[in-house]
């Protein structure tokens, strides 16, 4: 069975605990960029004793143009985040496109986190799984939009078998024909029946796919957050930039920095509420 609550560098996420909160910039734009954020998440998760992990990502390979940013590749990437980790002692999370990329980034991350278009890839998943098992690491299967949520179980199995049970799986929302994607809430208790904590991913669920790059409805994130906190999710991912408006990825879809706080201490009382009803 999976482990749950998922535990790891002191922090809880699942039946029973506080909200687990993963927060970053779609990519690693640079390290000044990553410094400023990371430094601020740090100093908010300390202020108010959120459980945070920090997120960016190396390499965006699922870009819809060729010229589009992708990153500053594996290596580079491992250095800045390794950065983050010595400088403000936030676990840090990535994802990642292919095995081979699993072994370097699982020294690194304590999660690694699967791309909803690639959950379906067997040697992926088992990579990460393995890999992150060498390290006492996590797993984020991200749901394919494409995917029925009662079928995600079948990459839970894949990751027990590789010898991880340390299993998150995430809710991005579901391909509604074209140009929009729709969540349905009902995927949170559905994947949580695995035996796994569920994320709610709040800016991805409100892309808006097609056309030379991917835009996004930034004003829903708070209320699509919201809902999925009231439905009982464990944990929220919230990319977020100090500028979303002049970012290099993603921007559309990502939270202003300056907006973060509100959201996310509106976000915990909700949990806390959440809670209490479970328990009366």
């Amino acid at each position: 069975m999976p482990e749950n609550p998922v535990e790891f560098d002191g922090l809880s996420c699942g039946v029973g605990k506080p909200l687990l909160f993963i927060a970053g910039p779609c990519v690693i734009e640079n390290s000044d960029l990553i410094e400023r954020v990371s430094g601020e998440l740090a100093e908010l998760a300390a202020r108010e004793g959120y459980q945070l992990v920090f997120k960016s990502s190396f390499d965006k390979a699922n870009r819809t143009s060729k010229s589009s940013f992708r990153g500053p590749g594996l290596e580079r990437g491992m250095e800045i985040l390794q950065r983050v980790r010595e400088r403000t002692g936030l676990p840090v999370t990535t994802d990642i496109h292919a095995p081979e990329q699993a072994a370097p980034a699982a020294e690194v991350c304590r999660i690694l986190q699967i791309p909803a278009f690639l959950a379906r890839q067997t040697d992926l998943v088992l990579a990460v799984a393995e890999a992150t098992a060498r390290h006492q690491g996590v797993v984020n299967v991200k749901k394919p939009q494409f995917v029925a949520p009662e079928d995600l179980v079948h990459a839970v199995h894949k990751c027990e078998e590789a010898g991880n049970s340390r299993i998150l799986l995430t809710e991005r929302g579901t391909t509604f024909g074209y140009g929009r994607l729709v969540n349905d809430m009902q995927s949170i208790p559905v994947m949580q029946g695995f035996g796994c904590p569920v994320v709610f991913d709040a800016t991805h669920s409100v892309q808006r796919p097609g056309g030379a790059t991917t835009g996004g409805a930034r004003g829903m994130i708070p209320p699509l957050a919201r809902a999925a906190v009231a439905a009982g999710c464990d944990a929220v991912f919230l990319e977020t930039h100090p500028d979303p408006d002049r970012a290099l990825s993603d921007g559309p879809n990502m939270l202003p920095l300056q907006d973060l706080p509100r959201l996310l201490r509106q976000l915990s009382q909700l949990r806390e509420l959440v809670l209490d009803f479970s328990r009366s």
